[in-house]
């Protein structure tokens, strides 16, 4: 099986690996060549353009944005290097309208679609053990699972619309944004009655949000620790919208959504895009006139 793997930014780039490790034919690109070429010296194949991925049996990408990956994957030509019978995997987080728009595409060039986004950071994708929600045709998940058995630890399925798998995706980071929020909130809370964030949180996540996304995002939010970003503000923004107009698409109201957008707005206004998105939790703290700890 010919694997081309688009896109080796932070979780890319140890997805691609795993993928080399576990004995495939991997043909990489990526916009900043430093990244495929230290693929390169483990036993991947570099292209020079997104196009010329020619004899790849599957295309899997993983970029940005909606913009970046039609940019790359239309524009660029990779698309068209696909025979008929080819798949492609978009491991983003997309929207949902770009989704639908990408399987109408893929279907009349009698290419396969799936919507295959993941849950996890970058850590969790080196260890191959990120979560895979997946949703398309059967053939073609049938087809895909030998990959995702190396990339996660699980394979969620959704259904057979890509669109499906789009939106679980959006709405699982709606409510780890909404977690982050909510922590934040209650830190500024406690701090103002002096009653340190760190041993609040640490008796949250060990009584009744013991899971790990309360967990991981608590202890960062506790020690200000919002650097390197595994995720950053820009996407967590870029999310929350993106799950704003799916539901709007759908008369869904969601207005704890309207709530996160205007505080990462307001983060973004203060300077804060490159932090980790777990920084939105500083928000409530700053509009209460409570400093970081040093």
């Amino acid at each position: 099986m010919h694997i081309a793997f688009l896109g080796l930014g932070g979780m890319g780039q140890p997805m691609a690996q795993n993928l080399v490790k576990a004995g495939f034919t991997v043909t990489v690109w990526n916009r900043s060549p430093a990244s495929a070429e230290a693929l390169r010296a483990s036993g991947a194949q570099v292209a020079a353009s997104p196009k010329e991925i020619h004899g790849a049996d599957i295309l899997i990408t993983i970029l940005a944005d909606d913009a970046a990956t039609e940019n790359v994957v239309v524009e660029q030509g990779a698309l068209a290097s696909l025979a008929p019978g080819a798949l492609w995997i978009n491991m983003a987080t997309v929207s949902v309208a770009f989704t639908e728009a990408m399987d109408a595409l893929t279907r009349q060039r009698n290419i396969g679609y799936l919507a295959a986004p993941v849950l996890g950071r970058v850590d969790v994708a080196a260890a191959g053990n990120l979560n895979i929600l997946a949703a398309g045709e059967a053939q073609w998940l049938a087809k895909a699972q030998p990959i995702f058995d190396v990339l996660g630890q699980k394979t969620w399925t959704f259904g057979d619309s890509p669109a499906q798998a789009a939106a679980v995706k959006l709405a699982a980071n709606f409510m780890l944004a909404s977690a982050i929020e909510t922590m934040g909130e209650a830190s500024a809370l406690v701090e103002a009655y002096d009653v340190g964030k760190g041993d609040f949180l640490g008796m949250m996540t060990s009584t009744l949000f013991a899971a790990p996304a309360y967990k991981n995002y608590g202890a960062m939010i506790a020690e200000d620790r919002y650097t390197p970003a595994g995720f950053t503000m820009k996407l967590g923004l870029k999310d929350v919208r993106l799950a704003q107009q799916a539901a709007e698409s759908k008369n869904v109201p969601m207005g704890v959504a309207g709530v996160l957008r205007d505080n990462y707005l307001d983060a973004l206004a203060h300077g804060d895009e490159q932090l980790d998105w777990a920084a939105l939790a500083t928000v409530s703290a700053r509009r209460s006139g409570q400093k970081p700890k040093a």
